[in-house]
Parts: structure tokens; sequence; C-alpha cells
């Protein structure tokens, strides 16, 4: 097949996005596919039409990208790259992307994992890999997440929503510690564990210079799992162990920063009942194809509480999704040809 593979952008999560674009891009070039690699933001400027003949050019488009460093990127200076640019799709990418049999997303956050490219594509007829762009607008929104885990019964834990200047009130449900989101960030940007007021205030204010409105919500103390659905199925559960902190963007992309352990070592009753949680929260935001709910289990209650759904999960080499399906003795190129597989059916 004819494969654009689509990375970049410029959410915070643009280096693990190019990372993730790499990777699935030198997968499914050995798997035979003709691919290009692109980026959303930046485009392919240099490169003269027809651009058909793109998929036949032999260069590796991914020789240029870097791993994932330590802090998340300076999005300043990638702008400044396209100065006055109006659209968030560089020179070239919509054409070359009508041109392909499907679009492989590797976008993650904002601008790539918000339903406004699947919308986009949808409108062009372009084929593309995910959910669509309904519920990907939905689950970009942790608050509108939980509301929707909240009316389909799958647990979550109690929380609140602020707007920036609006006063705080905590509920009598949401005590010390607690966590602190941007609605709208990925791979931990803009997450922050509060102990006490004094450290609530400090990460209020931390959140708010990301995005206008963020989730205040009970910190779970316990372990930290995660599950990818695909096609409504679970997958087996992962367990995350930071050494350090919590599951922060370092702990994430880091290699030796975190234990993972697939399958995780848990009771079948309780991985099944967290495989089911992840089945229905998937379901109750409509997702299509695959994604990946996060959860932590409760070390007193043993109660597991879903946290967000990724819709287009990471797949750099320290990534969750590709190590559910390595037990499932599915390699990285197999996975990928999978998300092709079950993605293309949203179009029979």
């Amino acid at each position: 097949m004819k494969i654009v593979v689509l990375a970049g952008g410029i959410s915070t999560e643009r280096d693990v996005s190019l990372s993730s674009g790499r990777e699935i891009y030198r997968a499914l070039k050995e798997k035979g596919h003709q691919v290009v690699l692109a980026d959303l933001f930046l485009g392919l400027p240099e490169e003269s039409l027809p651009l058909e003949a793109l998929f036949e050019d032999g260069r590796d488009w991914a020789a240029s990208i870097q791993g994932v460093a330590e802090s998340a990127p300076d999005l300043a200076q990638v702008r400044a790259l396209r100065p006055d640019f109006r659209s968030l799709l560089g020179p070239n990418v919509l054409e070359l992307c009508s041109l392909c049999d499907i679009v492989f997303l590797a976008l993650h956050g904002e601008g790539g994992e918000d339903g406004r490219i699947q919308a986009l594509f949808d409108l062009n007829g372009i084929r593309y890999t995910g959910t669509g762009h309904a519920s990907s607008a939905l689950c970009m929104d942790k608050s509108i997440t939980k509301a929707m885990f909240k009316s389909c019964g799958v647990p979550t834990p109690p929380g609140i929503t602020l707007e920036r200047g609006q006063e705080l009130k905590l509920p009598a449900d949401l005590r010390f510690p607690c966590m602190v989101k941007t609605c709208c960030g990925g791979s931990s940007v803009g997450v922050y564990r509060a102990e006490d007021p004094d450290g609530l205030k400090s990460a209020l204010e931390a959140a708010f210079s990301y995005e206008k409105r963020v989730v205040v919500e009970a910190c779970i103390i316990g372990r930290e799992f995660s599950v990818a659905v695909v096609e409504g199925r679970a997958l087996p559960v992962i367990e995350i162990a930071p050494l350090s902190g919590f599951y922060d963007y370092k702990n994430k992309y880091q290699a030796g920063s975190t234990v993972e352990t697939c399958p995780a070592d848990l009771p079948d009753p309780v991985a099944r009942r967290i495989q089911r949680h992840a089945e229905e929260a998937c379901a109750s935001v409509g997702i299509q194809g695959y994604a990946r709910v996060d959860f932590m289990l409760d070390q007193e209650t043993g109660e597991d509480y879903a946290l967000e759904v990724n819709t287009l999960p990471g797949m750099t080499p320290t990534s969750l999704m590709p190590q559910e399906a390595r037990v499932l003795g599915k390699s990285f190129g197999d996975l990928c040809e999978w998300i092709l597989e079950v993605s293309l059916k949203k179009y029979e």
C-alpha cells in the first residue's frame, strides 16, 4: 500500500510523535509498503510536483529524527520555522495524504489527537488509522471523558473541572494529595501532584500556563496499569512502575526510568475486571478500531479507576501498546499491520 505516516505537529508531545512516526515508518517499510514520513506542521516545502513520485523515492524519511528528550520541546522554536503560518498543515501535506491508500496517524496531543485532523480527512475522503473525529474530540478533553465514564458506570477518580480565574472549592470527597491536570494535555505534560493547599496553588498556576481549563482529581495511591483495546477486546494488562516519582514525561520516554511488566502480576479476577473496564471505557466514548486506557489500582480498597483514553497510543521504543501486543506474539511490524487492518474496516 501507499502510506503516509503523519507525525510531528506543534503539540507538547511533538517529539514523542516524531519518535512514534519513525518506528512506524521503518516497520511499514520492512513490511514492503511504499511509505513517506511527513511532519504535519513543517510539511514538505522542498518537494516538487508530482508528489506521487515520493512513494517511489528511496530516501530514508526518518534519518533526521532523534529520540525523545527528557523535557518537552520548545514549540516557539518550531513555530519560528513557519513564522507566518495560518494552518496546522504544512506545505504539501494535504495534497500528499490525498494520494495515499491510508494515512497512519502517529500524532499525539492537541492538533493531532483532538479530532480536527480526523474531521478534515473525513471531509476530504482521506482514510486514516484510529478512531473517528467525534470520539477523538471527546477523549482529548479529560473533563468530558470523566463525565462519559461516570454516565456509563466506568469507575474514575472523583474530581472537578476549573476555569482560569474561577474560585477553587474542593468538594468533600476530594482531599490531599490530589492531582492537577490540563484538560487537553498528554504524555503527563502539565500534570502535577499537590500535597497541601500551597502545593495545589502552585500546581494550578503551572497547569493554567498551558491551558485555561484544568481537572483536579483525587490522587489514587497504588499501582498503575494500562490496557490497549482493539476492536472492543482488551489486550493483556501492563503494569507501570516508575523507579522514582510518578509516570511523568521523563519516566515515560527515557529508557530505564520505569519497570513495565506485561502481563501484569495480578490475580486473574482483578486483571479481567480491569480489562472489562477498559472495554467499557472505550465503548463509553465511541472508540473505533483501537485505543489505550490508563488505570490506577487503589492499594487500600483494591478498586481500579480509569483515568483517560489515549486514542493514538504511543509507538515509541518504550511505549506500552507494543509491549502488550508482543505478549500476544505480535512483533512491532505485526502490530502496525494489525492497526492498518482494523482501521480500514471503518471504510467498508
